[in-house]
């Protein structure tokens, strides 16, 4: 087992790579009174088009396999997995992302037999034709519910207007048409191609002995036969640098128009050098414009162009990266237009070493304060991981930043061709 110290947190995970391939890391935080446990695996909804695990040739499967099988694996021959979680004093969920499904729980007692249930029942899958044509049904309605709220199509649609090809653009459920051409089979290709403990990841954090929780977790593996796997051979269409559509409108019930404008990070891999420092200086510059008391938030509410809606986000992954800026606005066109003014000007903003520093101690802060949270430093070791980066050396990595890393960003962040405007209209 490895032991790795990070002093700057006063932080020890410990690790190992199982005989199976199964990546295992532990944060025993005995002070906390909860433990959190999350199982994922590095697969999501972009993942349609691969090479089967012990086959030749690629094939593509329906859109929302990968949330129909998270759905799925819940559900066993006997017995409902949630229930089980239940009678032992765990509270259970899942998600299934762009790029990755997890399943988790969070509990105060019982750790190691909630630990050996979410190992189990993750790989024990057990599909029947009956049991995934009753689930189209359900899915379908989930499908419907989201279809109707304007908050996830606003989401949806600046997607679909960043990016041509790339299947970031395509619901993570799926459509109502895709789901109903998922079978059984296909479940089971999805799963023994992406579910290998190979291509997993567990991670567990809270109030547990780190020997006795490795030794369990390593009878448990030893206990089950994998059969061998190679790297897995995933195909994503080539993506333009510039957004599909400039402008996209989408008329739904809604008493106030919404608006999100959608910068076009990249749409294909980056090295896990250039993706990291990409995101850093994009989550630092991001909210240094636009958080409260940000350069740019404050003309814009000024301008009475925004309310207490008005949000910002990032997310960056291997093979694409976008951020959204939006609102609900009385007057979207000049909320677009103005938006898009600030931001083609950042090209050229006075950045000084103090505004860096600043920026730097705020996201240093935010980091340090969101590590009280068991569930914040599991999800967000997850998605590091997947990177191949370690979440525990983003700080010293922020500290490393300087004001020329951040003018070169500015000057190459914002072109024309990479913004895109959506605007959620009454019907």
């Amino acid at each position: 087992m490895h032991k790795q110290h990070y002093a700057h947190i006063g932080e020890t995970i410990y690790s190992e790579k199982l005989d199976n391939g199964l990546s295992v890391f532990l944060l025993p935080k005995k002070e906390m009174a909860k433990t959190y446990s999350i199982f994922s695996t590095n697969y999501g909804s972009i993942d349609q088009t691969f090479v089967p695990i012990g086959k030749q040739e690629k094939i593509t499967v329906p859109e929302g396999i990968a949330h129909f099988l998270e759905h799925k694996l819940f559900e066993k021959k006997d017995r409902d997995v949630f229930a089980d979680f239940s009678k032992q004093g765990a509270s259970a969920n899942a998600f299934t992302s762009f790029t990755k499904t997890a399943y988790l729980f969070s509990a105060t007692s019982q750790i190691e037999k909630n630990v050996e249930t979410l190992l189990d029942f993750v790989q024990e899958p057990f599909f029947s034709d009956e049991s995934v044509e009753k689930e189209k049904g359900i899915i379908a309605q989930e499908i419907k519910m989201y279809d109707d709220q304007p908050e996830w199509q606003a989401f949806m649609s600046a997607l679909k207007a960043m990016f041509a090809h790339h299947p970031v653009h395509i619901d993570i459920a799926g459509t109502v048409e895709s789901i109903s051409k998922i079978t059984k089979e296909d479940l089971y290709t999805c799963y023994e191609t992406f579910y290998h403990p190979d291509n997993m990841t567990l991670f567990i954090a809270g109030n547990f002995d780190v020997d006795t929780m490795m030794d369990l977790i390593k009878t448990n593996q030893e206990k089950k036969q994998f059969r061998k796997t190679d790297a897995i051979i995933r195909e994503y269409p080539e993506e333009p640098p510039e957004v599909y559509q400039k402008e996209k409108k989408v008329s739904m019930a809604v008493s106030v128009p919404k608006c999100t404008i959608g910068i076009k990070e990249y749409g294909k891999e980056l090295d896990k050098k250039v993706y990291l420092k990409k995101e850093m200086l994009t989550n630092i510059v991001l909210d240094y414009l636009f958080s409260k008391g940000g350069a740019f938030y404050e003309k814009l509410y000024e301008e009475n162009l925004i309310d207490e809606s008005f949000y910002f986000e990032t997310n960056l992954e291997k093979n694409f990266g976008y951020s959204l800026i939006g609102t609900n606005t009385n007057n979207p066109d000049a909320f677009s237009r103005r938006c898009k003014e600030l931001l083609l000007s950042t090209a050229s903003l006075p950045v000084t070493e103090e505004d860096v520093e600043r920026m730097k101690r705020k996201k240093i802060g935010q980091l340090l304060r969101s590590m009280n949270s068991l569930e914040f430093i599991a999800n967000k070791f997850i998605h590091y991981r997947q990177q191949d980066i370690s979440f525990f050396d983003l700080i010293p990595f922020v500290q490393t930043l300087t004001l020329a890393d951040v003018r070169e960003f500015l000057k190459n962040w914002i072109q024309e061709e990479k913004l895109s405007v959506c605007t959620i209209m009454n019907e």
